[in-house]
């Protein structure tokens, strides 16, 4: 049997369903919600952003779901009839995802 790499990418899509589908709603309700009602001050969220695990959190939170849209738009795009240029969407969407994670870390290690 020839050896592939699609359980990595299988499994980056795994993870990142379950990020967003766990995490994501939390996140959105405090950012998008709870800080404009005034239910938790902004200044309170600044503070929260800058520990090391909130951190790890955004980067996880950024980079899973970013594999997990990747390969389901691949898998979407081949079954549309794509499955020719799949190498080439592969790269541009794996690729895509990859320079998106690189962009989160540079981003939340600077901030």
């Amino acid at each position: 049997m020839a050896k592939s790499n699609e359980p990595i990418w299988w499994s980056l899509f795994a993870a990142g369903g379950m990020v967003a589908a766990l995490f994501l709603p939390v996140t959105v309700f405090l950012t998008g919600i709870a800080v404009p009602a005034g239910w938790i001050s902004a200044d309170a969220l600044f503070r929260l952003i800058h520990h090391p695990l909130t951190r790890l959190y955004l980067f996880l939170i950024i980079f899973l779901p970013l594999f997990h849209g990747a390969h389901r738009t691949l898998l979407t795009l081949v079954d549309l009839g794509f499955r020719s240029v799949r190498p080439a969407l592969a790269v541009l969407l794996y690729g895509g995802a990859i320079v998106g994670t690189v962009l989160a870390a540079v981003f939340l290690i600077r901030l």
